[in-house]
Formats: structure tokens, C-alpha cells, sequence
């Protein structure tokens, strides 16, 4: 690639950095996408809840997406990943893991998260197929099915209350001593939800389609699919090198104009939100792609 300056670097290529790119090809500004190829959903055989969309691949949303936003011609893409980020004078430095250099005024960060993997046979093979993490995108198409819930406290109660819409057959896993209180554990007897405080040793499965959850007591239950709640972290680190903030949640800190407090900076898609999801990562990355357009066109007038 010959051109090392461009108006915008988004960093990130999926859902939330194609839109930005699209909104912003739109409005004729030099863009430079760079992705590492590894989108978070990569799993998960289809996805829902985005209308237009509702039940296809994750690949063929964002393939098609590619396609469109390629055919502005002041948007490029590299692929890579970004390990180095420094503000100069003219705006910011990113270098990617080959040594190569682009520079850019504004910023946008749509680099995603990486989900940490409880260390559970079997658990990691069924993420995004039979592990589920959001009864939006999935829960339709296990409604009525014998479903479990992975976690403790008030997590897992408060996630109980959305599932039982979707099934009243619900077990929840707290995979160890449970922190509930006596008035959760009563109401979850009371709508006949099984608690069950066993540690799991393994989830047997069929090309990522539970069958069982199989616990170190010895014990076994039958599933359909199991909704958890894990940990995460940020795909890269490298925004750090500026000084971006994170919530206590770990999410990168935005403001209601996706802007981070470092100047020029902005974020969009699932590294600044608990509401993973392709249609709100696609709203956010078009806005967000908006709003840097016009801060732009502000200086530049």
C-alpha cells in the first residue's frame, strides 16, 4: 500500500468498523480499515436479531458488509494487527505486527474482545454454538428446551428472570458453593428452577451440540443448551500506549458521542458495551462514523 495517510485509521474490521467505514466512505474521507481476520462470532453458525439479516452466518453478514464498503474507493484495508499506537503532531501513529506505519488525524478503536474460557472441558467447542451468551441473538431457537444457566449471584439471577420467558424447563450451575441469597434460592423453588451447586468436570458434546453436563459428583443432566456469562478482555492493548480509560467493567470509557477522553480518539461496537450484539455493533459504528465526519468537517471549514 503506498498511501501511509489517511483521515481516519479504524481499527478493527467487523461489524461496528465496517459501518463506521461505510458512513465514512460515504462522505469521501480517506479510511483505512486494519483487521486481523478474527471476529469474536467466528463459532456461532448464524446469527439474529438483526433485521434484514435474522439467521444468517456471521461470514456472510460481514462479507457482504466488506463488499459494499470496498466499493468506496477512499476506503482501504490492511490486514494485521495493531500493536503500537502514538498521538504526533498531526493526529496518530499505529503500527501493526509487520513493522509497517499508518498515520491518521482521528482514530476510531472497533477492535472487539476476547472471551477468557473457564477451564472446562468442552466448554470452548460449544461457544457461540450450544454456550450461549445472549438469549436475544440465540434464545428464540432453544425456546422450550431443557436449558441451563452457568453462573452464581446475582448474575445468574437476574439472568434467570429473561430465560424463563424463553423456558420454564431451566436449571442454573453455580459450579461450586452457591453465593445466592435465601430469598433468591426460594424464588427460584417457587418457578421450580433447579439450582444445582455441583463443580462440572466436563460438557459432553457433538460437534459443539451439548448433550450433557457431566459433574464431579458423577452426576449427569441432559441439555439442550447452557447460557453463560464469562469473562473478558480487550482484543488489543495497544490504546493503552494513549491513555484510553476503561470502565470498571473493563469496556473502553466513551461519552454519548463515542468519543474516549483522549482527543481524536473515538470507540464503538462490543469493547465499549455489554450489549454484544451485530445490530447494535452496525447503530454504534454508524454513528460513530458520523460523528468523527463531522468533527473533521468542523475543523476543516
Amino acid at each position: 500500500m503506498e498511501n501511509k495517510n489517511f483521515d481516519i485509521i479504524i481499527i478493527g474490521g467487523s461489524y461496528a468498523g465496517l459501518s463506521a467505514a461505510m458512513a465514512l466512505g460515504r462522505s469521501v474521507r480517506n479510511t483505512l480499515i486494519i483487521d486481523s481476520g478474527k471476529p469474536c462470532n467466528r463459532q456461532t453458525p448464524h446469527s439474529h436479531n438483526f433485521i434484514t439479516h435474522d439467521g444468517k452466518t456471521p461470514q456472510e453478514i460481514s462479507t457482504l458488509a466488506r463488499d459494499q464498503v470496498a466499493a468506496y474507493d477512499t476506503v482501504k484495508f490492511h490486514d494485521g494487527l495493531v500493536l503500537k499506537l502514538r498521538k504526533n503532531d498531526d493526529g496518530f501513529e499505529t503500527e501493526t505486527s509487520s513493522g509497517e506505519k499508518f498515520y491518521a488525524k482521528k482514530l476510531i478503536l472497533a477492535s472487539g474482545v476476547k472471551d477468557r474460557m473457564p477451564d472446562i472441558p468442552g466448554f470452548a467447542e460449544c461457544w457461540g454454538i450450544s454456550v450461549l451468551h445472549c438469549p436475544y441473538c440465540h434464545g428464540y431457537e432453544v425456546k422450550n428446551e431443557v436449558t441451563g444457566i452457568l453462573s452464581d449471584g446475582d448474575m445468574a439471577y437476574d439472568f434467570s428472570k429473561i430465560v424463563y420467558n424463553l423456558t420454564k424447563d431451566l436449571f442454573v450451575f453455580t459450579n461450586g458453593p452457591s453465593v445466592l441469597s435465601k430469598e433468591q434460592k426460594n424464588k427460584l423453588a417457587e418457578k421450580n428452577i433447579n439450582l444445582v451447586e455441583d463443580e462440572v468436570e466436563k460438557i459432553e458434546h457433538q460437534n459443539g451440540n451439548i448433550r450433557k453436563i457431566i459433574f464431579k459428583t458423577g452426576k449427569e443432566i441432559s441439555l439442550k443448551a447452557l447460557y453463560a456469562k464469562i469473562p473478558f478482555e480487550q482484543n488489543i492493548n495497544a490504546f493503552e500506549d494513549l491513555g484510553c480509560e476503561l470502565t470498571e467493567q473493563g469496556f473502553i470509557k466513551v461519552d454519548f458521542m463515542q468519543k474516549t477522553n483522549i482527543p481524536g480518539v473515538f470507540a464503538c461496537g462490543d469493547n465499549v458495551t455489554m450489549m454484544r450484539s451485530v445490530a447494535n455493533a452496525v447503530a454504534q459504528g454508524n454513528f460513530t462514523g458520523a460523528v468523527v465526519n463531522k468533527e473533521l468537517s468542523e475543523e476543516e471549514f
